[in-house]
């Protein structure tokens, strides 16, 4: 398939402000209907589907939390590099800290390293883009203009094009609706060691940190920031999907730093919340992103 234009090209509309965006977040978190614009969408179609079910046994890996002293700390993200396996890859749980910790751990045949990339610079360009990714709990996404422009930057690797990003994006995690802002950060920003970034053992990588807000929110209750990892690696099974999750912790100059009060922990229902999520979107992912990827040729605009 070429890359000429065998869809209808149309100049993306331009996203809202923040302020904006905001205001509309209580109407997106009641997951509306599409309107008769995003009908029209090429791929408003994959709304509709029928979302796979997760596999039952990966799915029932996050009814219990896992032992707290075989999960991976975030001070030790560079075991992620290494070859092989460590003991908790599906699992969740609080820390000794009182922070939390998600792993999850899904392969994908069809799905290759570009696709990855091309996905994390793609579907924050329009709000339906995130909906229809998992419609279930997806309520919508929005990027400033000037992360647009660097999203849409040919002179950019697609690899990097979402690093400095802040998604914000509303979505449940199975605790309620939630405003989320996602800061996409490079590798090294985040802390990984480079000198061990080698293939196969990493192809690309989606990492950031966050913090989330209830669309409800009303009082003043303080609420934790949270490290996200997306690493993926090359396997002859195909590409292998490695998640990890610190929620309670935020990074300063590359170090992770606990921002939890002494004798806090972040609650075990929006951690465990948070685990199936994970799953669920991510079963979805897998034979999602292929089609949707092959049906565009992996185009921006479109």
């Amino acid at each position: 398939m070429s890359k000429n234009n065998i869809f209808p090209v149309r100049e993306l509309q331009v996203q809202q402000n923040y302020t904006d965006h905001l205001k509309q977040t209580h109407l997106k978190a009641k997951l509306p209907p599409l309107s008769d614009e995003e009908k029209a969408r090429p791929f408003a179609k994959y709304y509709y589907e029928d979302i796979p079910a997760p596999d039952p046994v990966h799915y029932s890996c996050m009814d219990k939390p896992c032992d707290p002293a075989l999960a991976l700390p975030p001070e030790k993200m560079n075991d992620l590099l290494n070859p092989g396996y460590l003991d908790i890859e599906i699992g969740w749980c609080n820390l000794p800290n009182g922070a939390g910790v998600i792993a999850n751990k899904i392969v994908y045949p069809d799905i290759t390293a570009e696709m990855i990339d091309w996905w994390f610079s793609w579907h924050p360009l329009e709000d339906l883009r995130y909906r229809i990714w998992y419609p279930p709990q997806h309520g919508g996404l929005m990027v400033s203009p000037e992360n647009r422009k660097r999203l849409l930057d040919e002179s950019i690797p697609l690899s990097e094009r979402n690093w400095g990003v802040i998604h914000h994006v509303t979505e449940d995690t199975n605790t309620g609706m939630s405003n989320i802002d996602i800061h996409f950060m490079s590798p090294t920003e985040f802390g990984f060691d480079m000198t061990r970034w080698k293939k196969p053992f990493v192809a690309t990588v989606a990492c950031g940190q966050g913090w989330v807000i209830p669309v409800e929110k009303t009082d003043d209750s303080i609420t934790a920031p949270a490290m996200m990892c997306h690493i993926f690696r090359e396997t002859p099974e195909g590409l292998e999907h490695r998640t990890r999750f610190w929620l309670g912790y935020r990074l300063v100059n590359g170090r992770p730093e606990l921002t939890l009060p002494p004798g806090a922990r972040i609650p075990e229902s929006e951690i465990q919340g948070l685990a199936r999520h994970n799953v669920c979107e991510f079963t979805r992912f897998k034979s999602f992103l292929p089609r949707i990827y092959n049906e565009f040729d992996g185009q921006m605009i479109v």
